[in-house]
């Protein structure tokens, strides 16, 4: 599948993430991320792109890969910004005049998977699996360089829009008597 165009967009009266990609060959596919799975794809989707660039070669980048975590953190996030400098997210997403959906309906994603591929993509595997629903539905795109940073910039702008990173931290008590350590237990009575 090559991607012509990605949107994605927090939507207030679903509390949910659309996504939607637009091919080249005037395909269009939907699907919908939830604040559970995008809240655990987050730090995984971080890992994998930085473990990615780590692993693209060449002179120059050789030597990532022995780096430590926050050096190899810090050239991933150089190579993104310097490739979103060159992305453009100022075209409006447009539908195909005559898309032919892949589906009949937005795929509610339940699980994600995150591949490496010998010709520097990775690729992304998206599954329906709902216990009471229809039968699963999946597909597979592989994203280039470029495509990997803008998907997760713009996942991270619909994240930062939906607010749910904020009210995960307000969800979480902070403890401020004393250094950390292991969790005391709690009792409601």
């Amino acid at each position: 599948m090559n991607v012509h165009q990605l949107s994605i967009a927090y939507v207030a009266e679903q509390d949910r993430i659309l996504v939607r990609v637009n091919t080249l060959q005037g395909q269009e596919l939907r699907f919908w991320f939830t604040r559970r799975l995008t809240l655990g794809l987050m730090p995984l989707l971080d890992r994998a792109v930085t473990d990615h660039v780590a692993r693209q070669g060449g002179p120059a980048t050789s030597h990532v890969a022995a780096m430590d975590d926050l050096s190899r953190k810090a050239v991933a996030q150089f190579q993104r910004e310097e490739t979103l400098k060159s992305s453009d997210f100022s075209t409006p997403y447009r539908t195909p005049p005559q898309p032919v959906a892949l589906f009949d309906s937005p795929l509610l994603v339940t699980e994600i998977n995150l591949t490496p591929l010998s010709n520097g993509q990775l690729r992304l595997g998206f599954a329906e699996k709902l216990t009471d629903g229809p039968a699963p539905r999946s597909f597979q795109m592989g994203l280039t360089d470029p495509l990997i940073h803008a998907f997760v910039h713009l996942l991270e702008r619909a994240l930062a829009q939906s607010q749910w990173r904020d009210a995960a931290a307000a969800a979480t008590p902070e403890r401020k008597d004393g250094p950390p350590g292991p969790e005391r237990p709690a009792y409601l009575n």
